[in-house]
């Protein structure tokens, strides 16, 4: 499986690289050169398949050969070992509860699978991978949980101060081990902004052998179609899906997920405050600017 950048489109790595190098040199992002299109056999079977069966089955279509198909088999049971079951309030509204794993996030999805991947990408490795993240919560206690005592690995978190909760903030500084949070004096685009800053300077990158594990890593987005497979998988009829939207990777994920040929009826992306990217979509004006505190609790 090749992928490109966003930023070159004739600038091509294989996954492996994809994955430990996060971002492209030129500041753009990693995409699949060609996204495969799920067969009969997989719409004719998927109805009746568990999740972590259908989520391998999306999975190895999507990366081919990658990654030999009994150790991918092996990571998606292992990391996606909790249920994404859909709930009923009506008739017609449902909610899909992303919270039934380890630290009660969505993104537990993402940073399991990542962190499976990452052990077995650097199984041969010499030098310690430094996985370096921003989080303004959630992202922090998902991928120190997924990569605690995970060797050959050591993860470094920034995190805003007094902008997580206390609940999310023990999950960051609790368990030690190969696991530092690093409490920053300034806000989560704060956070990002050193880390991005990091991964560009190639010196820095190349003596601390840097990786991500911010949405901006393909092996985080990859995950997260799955579970919009087993929402539809479950439904009775093509379903709307609407998505709490921040950085838009949960929608990036659908989108992929649609062009593998998932059906949907209808795509909504609710933002708030923080409407940089509707108003892109609306003027064609790209203005990035600081995020704005809408009352939200942290994370």
């Amino acid at each position: 499986m090749r992928l490109y950048s966003t930023n070159n489109p004739e600038s091509f790595v294989e996954f492996g690289e994809a994955v430990l190098r996060s971002l492209p040199a030129d500041n753009g992002l990693y995409m699949p050169e060609h996204i495969a299109q799920l067969d009969d056999a997989f719409w004719n079977d998927w109805k009746g398949l568990s999740f972590q069966d259908m989520a391998f089955r999306v999975v190895s279509t999507l990366l081919h050969d990658a990654i030999p198909e009994d150790v991918l088999e092996e990571i998606v049971a292992d990391a996606l070992n909790f249920p994404a079951p859909v709930v009923a309030l009506d008739e017609h509204r449902h909610v899909l509860e992303l919270f039934h794993g380890p630290t009660l996030a969505f993104k537990d999805f993402g940073a399991r699978f990542m962190a499976r991947v990452m052990a077995w990408l650097t199984r041969n490795d010499e030098q310690t991978l430094t996985v370096l993240v921003a989080t303004s919560g959630d992202t922090g206690g998902a991928v120190a949980s997924a990569f605690h005592n995970v060797e050959g690995t050591r993860v470094v978190i920034l995190y805003p101060s007094g902008k997580v909760s206390g609940l999310q903030e023990k999950q960051l500084t609790a368990l030690g081990g190969n696991i530092t949070a690093l409490e920053i004096n300034g806000s989560f685009d704060d956070c990002q902004r050193m880390v991005k800053a990091a991964f560009l300077d190639p010196k820095t990158s190349k003596r601390c052998n840097l990786t991500s594990a911010n949405s901006i890593n393909i092996s985080r987005l990859i995950p997260q179609m799955l579970y919009y497979f087993e929402a539809a998988r479950v439904s009775k009829k093509l379903p709307t899906f609407v998505i709490p939207s921040g950085n838009f990777g949960n929608l990036t994920a659908l989108l992929l997920a649609t062009r593998m040929g998932l059906k949907v009826n209808h795509i909504i992306a609710a933002t708030n405050v923080n409407d940089v990217v509707p108003e892109y979509l609306m003027t064609g004006d790209y203005t990035p600017e600081l995020a704005k505190s809408n009352g939200a609790p942290p994370g």
